[in-house]
C-alpha cells in the first residue's frame, strides 16, 4: 500500500496525480435532507387537518350553516301576506257640525260648504261654546262619540292637518269640528284623499331585523 493511499481504501485506489477520488458520502446527506423534507412536509399536513377540525367544531368554518351563523331565521320563500283593508264610514254618513272658536268671522260657514263640496253631512254651525271659544290651541279638533274614534273621527280628521281628535260621552253620534287659533283653511282635497287612502290602506309590518 503507498503512503499516499487514503485509509480504509484497501490498496483499491491509488493516487495518480494531485486529485483524492470522490467519497460515497453524497448518498447519505441526499437520504438525511430527503427525510427531513417528508417530515416537514407530514407536519404541516398534520397541523393543517387539525385546524380544519377545529373551525367545523368551532362553527368558524364553512360547514356552520349561513343561517347559524348569522343568528337570522332563514328566509321565507312565501308571499307575504297583504294587509287587510280598514272599513271606514263614508263622508256621507258623518254628520258634521262646525264651530268656530277663533276670533275671525265666518269660517264656520266658509269651512261647513267646503266639507259639503266633499260629501259631509252638515249639521249645526256658528260659534264655539265658551268651554272650548279661543281656547283652542292649533287648528282645531274633531270631537266625538268613543264609538266614532276607529271611524268617523279619522275620516274627518283626515281633512285638516294636525288636528286633534277627542271623544265625549255625548249619546249622539255627530261629529264636531271645532275650529282653532290657527285655522286658516281645510287640508286641500288631493291632502284629503291621500291620507284617508293611508287610513284604509295600512302599511305591511316590516320584518324585524337579524342580529349577527
Amino acid at each position: 500500500m503507498s503512503m499516499l493511499t487514503p485509509p480504509g481504501m484497501g490498496g483499491r485506489y491509488r493516487i495518480t496525480g494531485d486529485k483524492y477520488p470522490r467519497m460515497r458520502r453524497g448518498r447519505r446527506r441526499s437520504r438525511i435532507v430527503l427525510a427531513l423534507v417528508a417530515s416537514t412536509a407530514a407536519l404541516g399536513l398534520i397541523g393543517w387537518g387539525t385546524l380544519q377540525l377545529v373551525d367545523v367544531f368551532t362553527g368558524g368554518g364553512q360547514a356552520t350553516a349561513a343561517g347559524s351563523r348569522s343568528g337570522c331565521p332563514p328566509k321565507s320563500t312565501a308571499s307575504p301576506t297583504p294587509a287587510t283593508p280598514v272599513s271606514l264610514p263614508r263622508p256621507g254618513g258623518i254628520k258634521v257640525n262646525v264651530f268656530n272658536a277663533t276670533p275671525r268671522s265666518g269660517l264656520a260657514k266658509q269651512t261647513a260648504d267646503e266639507l259639503k263640496k266633499r260629501g259631509f253631512a252638515i249639521g249645526q254651525v256658528g260659534n264655539a261654546s265658551k268651554e272650548y271659544d279661543k281656547k283652542v290651541a292649533g287648528p282645531g279638533i274633531v270631537l266625538g262619540p268613543k264609538a266614532a274614534a276607529e271611524g268617523a273621527l279619522p275620516v274627518l280628521a283626515a281633512q285638516l292637518a294636525g288636528v286633534q281628535q277627542k271623544t265625549d260621552a255625548r249619546a249622539s253620534g255627530d261629529i264636531d269640528l271645532i275650529l282653532g287659533t290657527t285655522f286658516t283653511r281645510l287640508s286641500p282635497a288631493d291632502d284629503a284623499t291621500r291620507a284617508l287612502t293611508a287610513l284604509t290602506t295600512p302599511a305591511s309590518p316590516s320584518p324585524t331585523p337579524c342580529k349577527n
